[in-house]
């Protein structure tokens, strides 16, 4: 019995430690990297078998790879997943799983609570390939009901959503794609399998991008699809095609950030709570956007689906876009870029970044205004990042 026989029901700490290493002669004991685009065969047989999918075993790092197949298979284990297909990006994640499961003349419901850029890739970019798209509020069952077609194939959310930190009900949603037939995948960045689990809440996979908390540090670029093996098969077949691989390197260090996965969300949610309860004193502030606040709409919901509340959150200062650059620019502590996930702490203007190529028309509908501040908290002492704030908001 080796190591990876015992974990069958380990905890998730242990399993974000151990899980899917595979050590080679050398003995190693932090997981290697296996810097190598492509592998040598013991002779034009075995090439052969390989390549016809007859026999186990590495063919090309695009196909496979041992170090990006450890982070695949840590990640599915914390997940509560069969398997997982790691991706060059989060981004690339959705895409290969609507490109493997969408096809001409399907229809996808979408909330319109997602991350800009899956806005555009849904309402653009698979619309020129006759793939249609309906976007409906988050929390509106109702909405997302009257949406479904008999060609409705995909329903897709991310929960909480960027940058309102929205709550869905995950199973609710769930039921509704199981009556009609449709997959329903759930981008469960904000959380991580560290606060939230959606395979057991009735999703059918789960995307990551794995540049954010999984890394935890902003230090590279990576995404994931993990779900059952059946529906992951297509997902190997578009990457081993398309090519948007994961490095070797990045999953090495998306190996080393999930080791302390479950005790970076929970600082990170604790950071966030005392922020965003700081933030409902401040007189320039007019709205505070966290679930971990008792007077959220989605704050019972969240409490019931998540471990925590994790470590986004949003407000709107008191004016408009003038104001809220203002506060952002008069920070200090706090790292003006759009990325989230990071030990130390970003702020960005959602309206004109995160959001920015969206419409006005439809930031609107999403609930963006142009007063609108997303933070995304990180390891520094809170109180140091509430006085730089505390410094910003002066300057109103």
């Amino acid at each position: 019995m080796d190591e990876q026989d015992v974990l069958a029901g380990a905890a998730f700490d242990t399993l974000a430690v151990r899980a899917g290493t595979r050590r080679t002669q050398e003995g190693e004991h932090s997981e290697a990297i296996f810097a190598t685009s492509s592998y040598v065969f013991a002779n034009a047989a075995e090439a052969a078998a390989r390549f016809a999918g007859e026999q186990p075993g590495n063919v090309y790092s695009r196909y496979t790879n041992p170090t990006v197949r450890m982070f695949e298979e840590r990640i599915a284990a914390l997940e509560g997943g069969e398997d997982a297909c790691a991706t060059a990006s989060g981004m690339a994640a959705i895409l290969a799983t609507c490109m493997a499961h969408l096809r001409a003349g399907d229809h996808v419901v979408c909330s319109r609570d997602v991350f800009g850029t899956t806005v555009n890739l849904f309402g653009k970019v698979l619309a020129r390939f006759g793939v249609e798209t309906t976007f409906v509020p988050l929390t509106d069952l109702a909405a997302w009901e009257a949406a479904l077609r008999p060609n409705t194939r995909l329903l897709f959310l991310e929960s909480p959503s960027n940058p309102l930190c929205e709550v869905a009900d995950l199973a609710a949603v769930a039921a509704l794609a199981r009556r009609q037939g449709a997959l329903f995948v759930v981008d469960n960045c904000f959380c991580t399998p560290a606060l939230q689990r959606p395979l057991a809440l009735g999703a059918d996979l789960v995307v990551h991008s794995a540049t954010k908390y999984l890394d935890g540090q902003g230090r590279c670029l990576g995404g994931v699809v993990v779900g059952p093996r059946a529906l992951l098969e297509e997902v190997r077949v578009f990457l081993r095609t398309a090519g948007p691989s994961l490095s070797p390197f990045n999953a090495w260090v998306f190996l080393k950030g999930l080791e302390t996965l479950r005790l970076r969300m929970e600082a990170h949610s604790a950071n966030a709570l005392a922020l965003a309860r700081w933030l409902t004193e401040q007189p320039e502030v007019e709205r505070v956007h966290y679930a971990g606040l008792p007077d959220h709409p989605g704050h019972e919901l969240a409490a019931r689906q998540q471990r925590a509340f994790g470590g986004v959150l949003s407000f709107e200062v008191r004016g408009g876009r003038a104001e809220a650059w203002r506060v952002i620019d008069q920070t200090r502590l706090l790292s003006l870029t759009a990325n989230l996930g990071d030990a130390k702490t970003t702020i960005v203007h959602p309206a004109t970044t995160t959001h920015g190529r969206l419409t006005e028309e439809e930031r609107r509908a999403a609930g963006i205004g142009q007063n609108l501040i997303r933070i995304a908290v990180g390891l520094e002492d809170v109180a140091d990042i509430c006085l730089d704030l505390r410094r910003a908001l002066d300057a109103l």
